[in-house]
Formats: structure tokens, sequence, C-alpha cells
């Protein structure tokens, strides 16, 4: 008896095993450029969680947004179109990956996190600045988030009725972030000559006045911009 299970034991291990053919579809130009980029960013980072980045295709507007039920990442297509360089889309990105972490965090991994609930415009804060410390991380030059949501950002008259801040304000913050804590890439700046920059340098002049008056009288109080 033992003979024969060994036997039939024996008979099942050597047979041939056939795999499941599956038809994988070749990932698009859009989607090889948001892969790596958005890996980069998580590898440098050393991000413990897994994120999954995709492209909305034929998006009228560029965008990004990140879904709340399991962190995954969409950038509409529109937002490769209008960017020039991978610095700019890493900034997007990165701010995404921002919102994607909260979500990660708290009970039951995040199951009943409170980010965007209340207040919204303090995680969107949270997110720009916490974007330009993971782009510097993944040697990306920070002063792009700058230029890609002057490019991309859409300005209100007022933001009360908004989820997110104005893109004025967002802007001033993202920069006196890089200004307080990255400040080689100001005294370095590739983007300087950049048409966008010089028109964030244009309309910012105020809020960059009333961050240089912070700095002279070396006070921690925040700063509220126009």
């Amino acid at each position: 008896m033992k003979k024969i299970i060994i036997t039939l034991l024996l008979m099942l291990i050597s047979l041939p095993v056939f795999a499941i053919t599956v038809e994988l579809k070749t990932a698009g130009k859009n989607e090889k450029i948001i892969g790596e980029i958005g890996y980069r960013l998580l590898n440098a980072n050393r991000i413990p969680y897994k994120i999954t980045f995709f492209v909305l295709n034929n998006a009228k507007e560029p965008n990004a947004k990140t879904y709340y039920r399991d962190g995954s990442i969409a950038i509409y297509d529109s937002v490769i179109k209008y960017t020039e360089d991978e610095n700019e889309i890493a900034g997007i990105i990165a701010h995404e990956i921002s919102h994607a972490v909260d979500y990660r965090q708290g009970i039951f991994k995040g199951l009943f996190s409170y980010t965007n609930w209340f207040n919204s415009k303090n995680y969107e804060y949270k997110a720009d600045k916490r974007a330009v410390d993971y782009m510097v991380k993944a040697n990306y030059n920070p002063l792009a988030l700058i230029v890609a949501l002057n490019r991309i950002g859409t300005e209100y008259r007022y933001d009360i009725f908004s989820t997110h801040p104005l893109t004025s304000r967002r802007m001033a913050t993202i920069y006196e972030y890089i200004y307080t804590k990255y400040p080689e890439y100001l005294v370095q700046n590739k983007y300087i000559s950049h048409p966008l920059y010089q028109n964030f340098l244009i309309t910012s002049e105020e809020n960059r006045k009333k961050l240089e008056e912070k700095v002279k009288s070396k006070s921690n109080k925040k700063v509220k911009y126009l």
C-alpha cells in the first residue's frame, strides 16, 4: 500500500506543469513616464505603502487625484501635455503621494483617517511641503513645483468655498519652505530665466515682501499670504 502511494506521488510530481498564459497589454509612453517618476519618488523616500499609479486619458484639464479607498494615484494625461520636464511632473506626483501616505495612516491602516474631511486646506499645504521634501530626496528640483502650479493651477478670487487654498498662497508657502529648508536651490536657481517662474516673481512680489519682513524680524509667526 505504501509503495502504491509513493508511486502515485512520484507520478504527480513528474507531471508537466502547464502555465496559464495571460495577455499583457504594453504600457503606453505616458504610463511609463508616470511609473518611473512615481516609483523613483517612493523608493528614494522609502515610502512603506503599496501605491499604484495610472493615467487617466483624454482628460480635458491637467489634474491629478488620490483615491481614499486604496491610496492609488491617477495622473491626468493632460498633465504630461502641459508640463515641460520630469521635475514638474514629479512635483505633482509627490503632492499626491503625500495624500496617499496620509490616507494610510491612522486607525486600521487609515480606514478612519480624517484627512481632507476637516480643514482640507491645511492638508494641501502639508502635501505641498512634503512634496518638496520628497522631490529633494529623489534628486528633483523643488522649484519645479512652483512652475507646475503656476502653469496649471487656477486662481479664484476667494478660496472660502474651495477645498484648496488659492494657488498664489500655495506657491508663496512653497517658496518660503524652500527658502527656509533648501536655500541652495534659490542660490543656484535653474528656473530663474523660465517665463513661468519669472511670472511667479512678478505676481508674488507682495507675498515675498511679507516673507522678507518675517526673516528680518526673526519671527516664527505664520505669514498670511495674499
